[in-house]
């Protein structure tokens, strides 16, 4: 079978592995991360001198976010925490940027929604989770409308926030994954977004007290808690039948991979290790909408077993109904949800 052409996601993979040094691209890129960080640095004064406003809510707001570009395991923290907090007896809601979608009104994602109205993972939020999903570039204005809507909700966990400081937060969970902080460098020359320990914006919420690390990959690093993630046993499809993995592994049938998330190597990793073997994986950009679906889908080996993220599935089910979506399971250490719930309860009244 030819080799598949190189897709911007290919791109992406090499951009990111050039951010692991302070290599050559690093230092070409080096003077543009000087421009990037004076205008983020300019972007936090602003609020810090009161030019650009602070919206706070009424409840307590926690921030899911990462100091890096892409992936990091935001959303399925956002789930834990979400699933925590319901767990206690709270009433939780979750807003989100909702990157990915065609317009750009505040909405409440509905379970029937599809992923253009209001982007892939509120979608998987909202019917992971079955509690009130809004989505707005203005987080602020996202959390006002859940409000009013829902104006029993007892917390508000932001999905990916880190850098909106327009939304006031009682609490935030820096999230990072096995790449860690790669060369310490800022956009372009590097993966992170601000450094770390960030510069806060102290009038935004931001305190170093009430910031919490947590790492993904499961590494037990000084001052982090650490969080495991694996794929669940069992597939599904559009229709609701399951498959279990050992049952995929043990067949003769063809397995093709598709991921069109931030790091989709890792997605294939995951696979790898829960015994299958892969004869074709298919990387797209982040968010992509699949709407080239059919053409990669030529290429792939007759009667193949197609199998999915859990994000993606809600995009790439209406033309592939019998791809199996692979549900990702994160269970973070118990001190982690210990820290959460302490610092919680000290928030001011």
């Amino acid at each position: 079978m030819p080799a598949a052409p190189p897709t911007p996601a290919d791109a992406g993979s090499w951009l990111r592995k050039a951010w692991r040094e302070r290599g050559l691209v690093s230092a070409l890129l080096w003077p543009l991360s000087l421009l990037y960080g004076a205008v983020t640095a300019t972007h936090r004064q602003l609020y810090r001198s009161g030019i650009l406003s602070v919206t706070r809510v009424g409840v307590p707001v926690i921030v899911v976010g990462n100091v890096t570009v892409g992936g990091g395991g935001k959303t399925p923290t956002v789930m834990e925490i979400a699933t925590h907090l319901g767990a206690r007896g709270l009433r939780v809601g979750v807003v989100s940027r909702g990157y990915g979608r065609r317009n750009a009104d505040c909405v409440e994602v509905q379970p029937d929604d599809t992923a253009d109205i209001c982007g892939d993972e509120p979608l998987l939020l909202r019917r992971s989770l079955d509690i009130p999903v809004f989505v707005h570039a203005n987080r602020a204005r996202a959390s006002q409308a859940l409000l009013a809507r829902h104006p029993h909700t007892q917390v508000i966990v932001c999905d990916d926030g880190l850098q909106h400081y327009g939304l006031y937060r009682d609490m935030e969970v820096c999230v990072i994954d096995a790449g860690g902080f790669g060369n310490d460098r800022l956009l372009p020359a590097g993966p992170l977004r601000q450094h770390w320990p960030p510069a806060l914006v102290h009038a935004a919420g931001q305190d170093a007290t009430r910031t919490l690390l947590l790492h993904t990959a499961g590494a037990a690093w000084p001052g982090r808690f650490s969080s495991h993630r694996r794929l669940a046993p069992q597939l599904t499809d559009a229709a609701g039948r399951t498959r279990t993995m050992v049952a995929l592994a043990e067949s003769a049938q063809p397995i093709v991979a598709i991921a069109a998330i931030a790091k989709p190597e890792a997605f294939f990793a995951m696979l790898r290790l829960q015994g299958l073997a892969l004869s074709h994986t298919l990387a797209l950009p982040d968010h992509d909408d699949f709407s080239h679906f059919a053409r990669h889908a030529a290429a792939f080996p007759p009667g193949a077993v197609v199998i999915c993220t859990q994000k993606d599935a809600a995009k790439l089910w209406p033309q592939c109904p019998q791809a199996l979506a692979a549900v990702l399971e994160q269970r973070s250490e118990p001190a982690f949800f210990q820290a959460l719930d302490t610092l919680l309860q000290a928030r001011p009244s």
